[in-house]
């Protein structure tokens, strides 16, 4: 470890000048940074990228606006994989006092890293715009207390030209140079939350950057948390990579929807279908049907591109289709329900519902964007009396209303279980004992009685 008394110094001399109207230096800084990075935002992204550059000897600089995310996290609560949850009991135990893994929701320690990760939500409003507060904040905290010498890589999944707009042309308005003094680039986050199967650590990066030497600098510290980096030519080209990523997966769940339709209409069991064409070793990848799409990425990131797009008066038939129906896949099931209750001669004023998993996809214990939320409102708007059950989620608040997971959903008599979503080693034996099962998952084909979505 270097000695942090001289550095911290310097940082705060740089500091100091670049926040004044002094114009910038224009050599690179010497190179001794208390921290090799600085990952803000330490969400379901920033916190296993935060763990897995300090797993791989780096010393990081966890910074959080939220006092009670990182209440959280030091106390071990943070919804993590196994194997994060280990390398956050590692980190929390020896690097506050080595100084390799510290929390923070002091900004004004960002000149201390020699590299400052974005890595906050994108998420979009009520009428399916951007919302970049968050980003434009973190982005702006970023540029004020840039010095010399650092990089500034956004991982934040966005539209394209966001990252020139919120940290090139900001940091040139500061007399920067980038290329020169300051390194700019953009790397799409790539995790995928609750799946084990697909470590960060073995997960190709994407980085795009303003110059090439910006690209080389965020390649160095990537290669300690990715399974390998893949350059392109622009930051453009890096951020229009992620959003083909996630409209590609967008358009694919929708027609795995409509397949399923199709398919249950003409009295096919369209998982049997979809496995069958997924033996095709080559032209296929299996998609699967449910009951709406949820969570940080595919509800949310195409609406970035189809909101540019519509500035630009470009239209995108396929794309805007695709999220119309994935949208309308809620709607969907209540209108199943109501279906089903019917067959048994139930009426849906009335009654008893119950959402078996209210997380947006198993293995987690996000509810951000889940179909299960509007599910629910739309189910007790039509008169259904509804409850839920979710061993990851205590709580979850629809219109107003906070409901509580039923702990023993076996104990009790339903007019309609409607399965949501299944976690990892959950039981669900107690269904065999339901008169009525909507299975949204198409996953139970083990429950005869089942009718599908």
């Amino acid at each position: 470890m270097r000695s942090t008394g001289r550095i911290v110094d310097m940082r705060a001399h740089h500091a100091n000048r670049l926040h004044s109207s002094m114009p910038v230096q224009r050599a690179v800084a010497d190179a001794s940074f208390a921290y090799d990075t600085a990952v803000v935002g330490l969400g379901y992204v920033g916190l296993p990228t935060a763990l897995a550059l300090h797993d791989s000897g780096l010393r990081v600089l966890g910074l959080d606006v939220s006092e009670a995310r990182i209440a959280d996290i030091r106390a071990g609560r943070a919804d993590l994989l196994a194997a994060d949850r280990q390398r956050l009991a590692s980190a929390l135990t020896t690097g506050p006092d080595d100084g390799s893994f510290v929390l923070t929701s002091e900004a004004g320690r960002l000149p201390e890293a020699e590299t400052v990760l974005v890595c906050v939500p994108t998420p979009i409003d009520e009428h399916l715009a951007p919302d970049l507060t968050a980003l434009r904040a973190a982005c702006r905290t970023a540029v004020e207390h840039a010095v010399p010498g650092q990089t500034l890589v956004l991982t934040s999944t966005t539209y394209v030209g966001c990252t020139r707009d919120l940290l090139v042309g900001p940091l040139r308005e500061r007399g920067f140079e980038v290329g020169v003094d300051i390194f700019v680039a953009f790397a799409p986050e790539r995790i995928d939350p609750g799946n084990d199967r697909h470590v960060q650590q073995q997960v190709p990066r994407v980085v795009g950057g303003v110059t090439s030497e910006c690209v080389k600098r965020t390649a160095a510290l990537l290669e300690h948390c990715a399974g390998s980096v893949h350059a392109v030519s622009s930051v453009e080209a890096a951020e229009m990579t992620k959003l083909y990523e996630n409209t590609f997966r967008a358009v694919n769940i929708s027609m795995a929807n409509e397949f399923a339709d199709i398919s249950r209409g003409l009295g096919l069991d369209i998982t049997e279908v979809i496995t069958a064409a997924a033996t095709k070793p080559y032209g296929f990848m299996p998609f699967f049907p449910g009951p709406g799409v949820g969570g940080h990425c595919i509800p949310c990131d195409p609406h970035y591109l189809l909101w540019q797009l519509r500035g630009d008066r470009v239209s995108s038939p396929l794309i805007e289709t695709a999220m119309t129906l994935v949208a309308g896949r809620p709607t969907k099931v209540v209108q199943r329900a109501v279906e089903v209750l019917a067959e048994r001669e139930t009426c849906i004023v009335g009654a008893r519902v119950l959402i078996r998993g209210v997380a947006y996809k198993p293995g987690v214990a996000d509810v951000r964007e889940s179909p299960a939320l509007e599910i629910i409102e739309r189910l007790r708007r039509a008169g259904a009396r509804v409850w839920f059950t979710d061993e990851l989620v205590d709580t979850v608040r629809v219109a107003g209303v906070e409901l509580t997971s039923v702990v023993e959903p076996g104990s009790t008599d339903w007019d309609l279980v409607i399965v949501h979503t299944v976690h990892p080693g959950a039981d669900v034996s107690w269904l065999s004992a339901v008169p009525a099962v909507l299975d949204t998952t198409y996953r139970l084909g083990e429950l005869t009685h089942r009718s599908v979505l």
